[in-house]
């Protein structure tokens, strides 16, 4: 019976192991995004923190940085990975990303919203909502982030 018990101990111990060294394999890849764009960013304006990282894959892959800057304004980095510019806005500068759920909410009529985040698509910065429908169908709104006004509609996929 402890043969038992040690056997199963130690298959929990590796297969947890396994999992563990997925896991940060898997993460490796956007952490050192991040820490390349936090230094291209650096390099345009003074960044004090870094609140949200995410990368954004529309026509092409940017790299967007939500933070403060040193003076304390929050700040949106936008880098395209093609061309390497860096784009940088106040947020106060843009619509919110309540603002751009209420833009959608004006002309549609989402079941569940998924997804907010901000992107760029020819260099114009945007907030892209990730919606499903009422006929559970996945739809994509796009809001111009400076004038909130309505970009593109990609809906019933």
């Amino acid at each position: 019976m402890k043969k038992w018990i040690i056997f199963i101990v130690i298959f929990v111990v590796v297969i947890l192991g396994l999992l563990i060294k997925v896991y940060f394999t898997s993460v490796g890849p956007v952490k050192a995004a991040e820490k390349k764009a936090f230094a291209q960013a650096n390099e345009e304006i003074s960044l004090k923190e870094v609140e949200d990282f995410h990368i954004y894959n529309g026509l092409e892959t940017v790299n967007v940085l939500e933070g403060k800057s040193t003076k304390g304004e929050k700040i949106i980095v936008w880098i395209p990975e093609k061309s390497k510019k860096v784009f940088v806005k106040k947020a106060k500068d843009g619509l919110s990303k309540e603002e751009a759920i209420q833009k959608l909410l004006q002309e549609k009529k989402p079941k569940k919203i998924i997804s907010v985040r901000l992107g760029m698509e020819k260099n114009i910065p945007l907030w892209e909502i990730y919606y499903r429908s009422k006929n559970n169908l996945i739809n994509y709104y796009y809001v111009h982030f400076e004038t909130g006004e309505w970009l593109k509609k990609i809906e019933n996929l």
